[in-house]
């Protein structure tokens, strides 16, 4: 470390939040879980620090990722600095009830094993307060239902890399309109051999080209099925 640390409890509210930005940028966990504690100590409700410094904080990194400016090792430093901070946010949101953006279940298609992608949209979701459930990867049909039985989710979402396990994702939505469950959901999918055309063809709501694109079309679409 360089010999001008800067100490993070000397700096006012909004210095620090903006120090956070910063720090969150360039992936340092140990500043992000100090500062998250000077906040919380400074009497900010949880859910403040979370939004102001955390959340704010992603999306920007998420701007700069979405235009090629940060790349996947940045970003995933990013994110698990940003998961250092939400472990000491999260009993304390658990007890105060905060609001959540929303829920999703998320995995990889059966015959598919490839999480790069699904990882980086759960980090990005979490970063914007979403309750992410992760069902990993080389998931069946059979694991989606019971899923979405079981955390009755706002989002779904699938992830191939291969375009061989892609037409599986119509096979999870067909089940789900045998079922009569389709509507409830909204049925995101993503993977690099994905566009716009294979997720309209397979029946889904939408295609998320990249992680940053996922969440602000996952924020869109809850905050429109909550209106109506």
């Amino acid at each position: 470390m360089e010999d001008e640390d800067i100490d993070l409890s000397s700096l006012d509210d909004e210095e620090l939040v903006e120090q956070m930005h910063d720090d969150l940028y360039d992936g340092l966990a140990d500043e992000i879980v100090e500062g998250v504690n000077i906040l919380l100590e400074r009497g900010w409700e949880p859910y403040k620090v979370l939004t102001d410094a955390l959340v704010e904080g992603m999306r920007i990194v998420g701007i700069d990722f979405r235009d090629g400016i940060l790349f996947v090792p940045e970003v995933l430093l990013a994110a698990n600095s940003m998961k250092a901070g939400m472990a000491v946010l999260k009993p304390l949101l658990a007890e105060t009830d905060a609001p959540k953006a929303g829920k999703m279940v998320i995995g990889t298609v059966k015959g598919d094993i490839h999480d790069i992608g699904k990882n980086l949209v759960i980090m990005m979701m979490e970063g914007a307060g979403f309750e992410v459930i992760d069902l990993g990867i080389n998931n069946p049909v059979e694991k989606y239902l019971d899923a979405l039985e079981e955390h009755k989710p706002d989002i779904i979402g699938m992830s191939a890399l291969l375009t061989t396990t892609m037409p599986y994702m119509k096979v999870v939505i067909d089940a789900m309109k045998e079922k009569g469950i389709r509507e409830d959901y909204i049925v995101m999918v993503g993977g690099a051999p994905l566009n716009e055309e294979f997720a309209d063809s397979v029946g889904a709501d939408a295609y998320g080209r990249d992680a940053a694109m996922t969440v602000e079309i996952a924020q869109r679409m809850v905050a429109e099925k909550r209106a109506a």
